[in-house]
């Protein structure tokens, strides 16, 4: 008895660190981040795709031996291609991706400023636009219709 209880004492000791060691990740927690090359929609919505389903069981197989999140996306880029993550890398021409969206926005932005900044200078000197160039002639028929 006392020999049982001390190999399941050692076993535990031994088995405790190595599944602490182990990342927590989960099929689950990679679904939002994966996508179904033969749907092109993130892996949690393909449902019906053999694609989805190869993907699905080697993300299983990966994260059962122990792998990190990291390390599973790499061996799913390596063996289906780049297009299998959600979002683009941040280095290289993917960077793109990344910096022309933020660029437009703030240009956007910057536009928008300057265009009121005009605008508000226009009214402040008196500059008020005319509706068309016939305000003295438009001012000339009302005075005469005028009884």
């Amino acid at each position: 008895m006392r020999r049982a209880l001390l190999a399941a004492l050692i076993a535990a000791l031994v088995v405790a660190p190595a599944a602490a060691a182990c990342p927590r990740t989960s099929v689950g927690d990679l679904e939002d981040e994966v996508q179904c090359l033969e749907c092109g929609v993130p892996l949690q919505l393909a449902t019906e795709s053999p694609q989805a389903n190869r993907e699905r069981a080697l993300i299983a197989r990966l994260v059962g031996s122990c792998a990190s999140k990291d390390e599973i996306k790499d061996r799913l880029v390596a063996e289906f291609g780049p297009r299998v993550l959600t979002t683009p890398d941040d280095d290289g021409f993917d960077l793109a991706a990344w910096v022309v969206p933020v660029a437009a926005l703030l240009a956007g932005a910057v536009a928008i400023g300057l265009t009121a900044r005009r605008w508000r200078r226009s009214r402040r000197n008196g500059a008020e636009p005319t509706p068309s160039g016939d305000g003295g002639r438009l001012d000339a028929d009302i005075e005469r219709y005028d009884l």
